[in-house]
């Protein structure tokens, strides 16, 4: 259901490989043990479009799949506090495979602060 998630649209996500390469030639990086988060501004663009990539070497498609879907649900709880006109990619990373809910959310929410990713100081439950 994309009820009130409007990145999970498509014309939200970022699909092509053009489009990553993109970011991560001319994009900035933030990153921490678990994610990697390139965010480049585009300022002919008046929403935010987001990019998951989770590495074959993370595990098999179930478990891939799984990162996914947790990846998906922290971002449409962030989703309202986050910047808008930039295109993102976050990358997970091996340690991310071993996480649960909450401990991706804390360190989903830490690479994005650094990253300035948020419209203004933001309170996350941990």
């Amino acid at each position: 259901m994309t009820d009130g998630v409007p990145w999970m649209k498509s014309q939200y996500r970022l699909k092509k490989n053009e489009d990553f390469q993109y970011v991560f030639q001319r994009g900035n990086s933030a990153a921490n043990r678990q994610f990697v988060v390139y965010q480049l501004k585009k300022e002919q663009q008046d929403t935010i479009r987001i990019g998951l990539s989770v590495s074959k070497k993370l595990g098999n498609a179930v478990d891939r799949n799984r990162i996914k879907r947790l990846m998906k649900e922290i971002l449409r709880e962030l989703a309202p506090d986050l910047l808008q006109n930039r295109d993102v990619v976050i990358i997970a990373r091996k340690p991310a495979a071993d996480m649960d809910y909450h401990q991706m959310k804390k360190s989903m929410y830490h690479v994005m602060k650094v990253a300035k990713l948020f419209r203004a100081p933001t309170r996350v439950n941990r």
